[in-house]
């Protein structure tokens, strides 16, 4: 016998326990269409709203209101009425099944589940999809199991306005049961089903963005190039409050930011993807609840920009990758292992931010990329953390010695030390805590940006942005945000910095110097925040697979391909590498 015939062998489900609850029949119907959705979807508990969804949950709102109760089994008559309950909930922990029925309609002394589907009913053999009869014959089995009589099921298609009937046959039967069983076998095992290949299933999937079944399939080692992600356009975007006497609260649908200075001002809840405080900014309790109950982030910034932490909901309630994340962070091979790609990785696209915005002496240019191409092959083959941050510090200050180069030059009509000019967008080397100069007080808001949007990424996917495998781990510090961001701060933050100053967006008089540093006025800061985001929306097209997609929404594929690798599915985790 091959290993794939044993592999095929049905083997009993554990018996139903706190652990491993009642399959719910409608999962059961997502196995058997696809069983790596079910898996993230009932196992891991991922969701993703789409248009199809929600007018799912409409075609469902009638459907779902509490009607006459279904009789006893021994009150039904064969010469009663009809009686039709509506959103019957049944449950049995023999079959290790619950279900709603939508409706259950008692005619003749037996009765029939009825299962709402939003589309048209398909031109398929039987009137119906397989998953959706196995769906409708757990119902029927659940119903038998309370003592009903059950002859035939039903489906009805809103789309159509058409009824189709479900025989109950030896065979669906024993195909629904098996059904129940390999689906609760396969979550007890905590092993997610591989994806699809090359599935017409999969482009319009509910949970394309998060399965990525071309790009795991791709990253395996397939020949076949990945599809686009199909996902709709995000129009949510981040909300930035400054103003240092604003004040956020809940206005029905929409959050009301009230300012002495500028005025009141709204914004709607569905158009806000995350909200970012700087400062003395106030929040209601009834504006943070509202945010929290629709998973929208609050992060919390100093008013020079520094992050200091994010509030949100109940968080992702994937238990196995974060279990795969501490479990990691604990192997020492694989830190350090990690690690040196994540260091090879950053110096490769500071590498790229020189070679393409070089603006110096060409021997000079040359000097410095064959540097950090030292400096990569040496990472790559570190024996050490210790000697890996030394490998790391070296190519930051070659880099960083170079950035000068890299900026605008001086105007030649403006007068030596005239402050109006470019000239004062010098830069030496790196400083900060505080920032001594223009150029250190940008990078250092840039960083503490990207570390944001980057904690929330994370945090969306169901990993911990604290717990990393490169920075140490320390109270109150986003390690695993700041590890993941190594790769993606010359091509995000420092690329900001160098076109806000190249294009003349930010001017010398935007900064304020003091004791305590330098940093930027209001009005600059709301410039460059606006510059950043800007940067985030443009799009790129994916070095390794080859469709385009917003640097935001990179980030976050960046973030689900972090969790497949730790969860086993990919040999090694792929970094952003734009030529």
């Amino acid at each position: 016998m091959s290993l794939k015939q044993q592999l095929e062998l049905h083997l009993p489900a554990p018996p139903v326990s706190d652990d491993i609850p009642l399959v719910p029949a409608r999962m059961v119907n997502e196995f058997v269409y696809c069983p790596r959705l079910a898996y993230l979807m009932w196992g891991q508990a991922e969701w993703a709203e789409t248009a199809d969804t929600v007018d799912g949950k409409r075609i469902h709102t009638r459907v779902d209101q509490r009607s006459t109760p279904l009789p006893e089994p021994e009150a039904l008559d064969a010469e009663d009425e009809k009686v039709i309950s509506r959103s019957l909930t049944l449950s049995s922990e023999k079959l290790g099944v619950i279900a709603k029925v939508d409706i259950a309609e008692a005619e003749g002394g037996s009765v029939t589940p009825i299962d709402y589907k939003r589309g048209k009913r398909p031109h398929v053999e039987r009137g119906a999809y397989r998953p959706e009869q196995i769906q409708v014959c757990l119902q029927a089995l659940l119903l038998e199991e309370h003592g009903y009589q059950v002859q035939e099921g039903a489906i009805y298609y809103a789309g159509s306005r058409e009824r189709v009937v479900v025989a109950l046959d030896d065979t669906l039967r024993q195909e629904a049961l098996e059904a129940v069983s390999r689906l609760r076998l396969t979550v007890s095992h905590a092993q997610i089903p591989p994806p699809l290949r090359d599935s017409p299933k999969c482009p319009r999937c509910v949970l394309v963005s998060i399965c990525l079944p071309d790009e795991v399939r791709a990253l395996n080692g397939s020949g076949l190039a990945p599809r686009p992600i199909a996902v709709g356009v995000d129009e949510a975007l981040p909300l930035v409050v400054q103003s240092q006497r604003a004040r956020i609260s809940k206005l029905g649908d929409t959050l009301k930011i009230a300012d002495e200075e500028q005025g009141d001002t709204t914004a709607r809840l569905a158009d806000v993807s995350d909200v970012a405080l700087f400062g003395n900014v106030s929040i209601t309790a009834p504006a943070l609840s509202a945010l929290m109950e629709r998973d929208i982030p609050v992060t919390f910034h100093s008013f020079g920009g520094w992050f200091r932490g994010v509030a949100h909901g109940i968080g992702h309630r994937n238990v196995d990758i974060r279990t795969a994340q501490y479990r990691s962070s604990f192997d020492d091979g694989f830190c350090l292992r990690f690690a040196r790609d994540l260091v090879a990785a950053k110096v490769v696209n500071q590498r790229t931010l020189v070679r393409r915005n070089w603006r110096g002496e060409q021997d000079s240019r040359k000097l410095v990329l064959d540097h950090l191409n030292a400096s990569r092959r040496t990472a790559s083959g570190a024996t050490s953390l210790a000697e890996l941050l030394g490998v790391e510090g070296d190519a930051a200050a070659t880099y960083f010695r170079a950035f000068n180069n890299l900026l605008a030059r001086p105007k030649e009509d403006k007068a030596e030390g005239d402050e109006g000019g470019l000239g004062m967008f010098q830069f030496e080397a790196r400083n900060r805590r505080p920032p001594r100069d223009p150029v250190n007080a940008m990078l250092s808001l840039a960083y503490a940006m990207l570390t944001r949007h980057l904690t929330v990424a994370l945090a969306s996917v169901g990993l911990d942005p604290y717990r990393g495998f490169f920075h140490t781990p320390r109270y109150g510090r986003p390690s695993l945000a700041l590890d993941i961001m190594e790769p993606f701060r010359p091509i995000i933050a420092d690329s900001v910095v160098l076109s806000v100053v190249n294009n003349g967006e930010i001017s010398p008089t935007d900064f304020v110097t003091s004791v305590a540093g330098t940093a930027l006025t209001a009005a600059g800061r709301k410039r460059f925040i606006g510059a950043f985001e800007r940067r985030l929306s443009q799009e790129t097209t994916h070095a390794l697979f080859g469709y385009r997609l917003s640097m935001r929404r990179l980030l976050l594929v960046q973030a689900r391909l972090l969790s497949r690798h730790l969860l086993g599915e990919l040999p090694s985790y792929p970094h952003y590498l734009p030529r």
